[in-house]
């Protein structure tokens, strides 16, 4: 049901899809996802919004709750979260976001996220993230054609 369940999210993610991010599963509750800056990000000549990077780390949040959760038939949704922004990320950028599961309970979870990049050999953290989300029955997504 695992896989069903990370294709599927990966099938309908329009969003995700639409700012070109993409995402690697490390561990159930790990991922990492990617993200290059492009013009369909910015909100100056050169800098990218922070909606666009709160996108990114709403995902990278979500998912590593989901790759936790999809092995019991759970699917997860953002109750909240809180993004600090340190550094620009700029037009080319190559983003990374890496997330993961502090705590899993049945329904809720605790998970925190870090956006970077890399000039040369320094990391640069863009910005850092903690959220809490909720876990509930993949069916309640209409994904009832889910069948484990």
């Amino acid at each position: 049901m695992k896989e069903k369940i990370i294709k599927l999210y990966r099938e309908f993610n329009h969003f995700g899809n639409q700012l070109n991010m993409d995402f690697e599963i490390l561990a159930p509750g790990k991922v990492l996802y990617k993200m290059k800056v492009g013009k369909e990000h910015l909100a100056t000549p050169i800098a990218a919004h922070g909606g666009a990077l709160a996108g990114l780390m709403d995902a990278t949040l979500g998912v590593a709750g989901l790759s936790k959760m999809a092995e019991h038939g759970k699917i997860v949704s953002t109750v909240e979260f809180k993004i600090n922004y340190l550094a620009p990320a700029k037009i080319h950028d190559e983003l990374e976001a890496l997330g993961h599961v502090i705590s899993a309970g049945k329904r809720i979870l605790y998970i925190e996220g870090e956006i970077y990049k890399f000039d040369g050999e320094e990391k640069i953290v863009i910005a850092k993230a903690n959220g809490t989300f909720n876990a509930y029955p993949a069916e309640k997504a209409k994904m009832h054609f889910i069948d484990g």
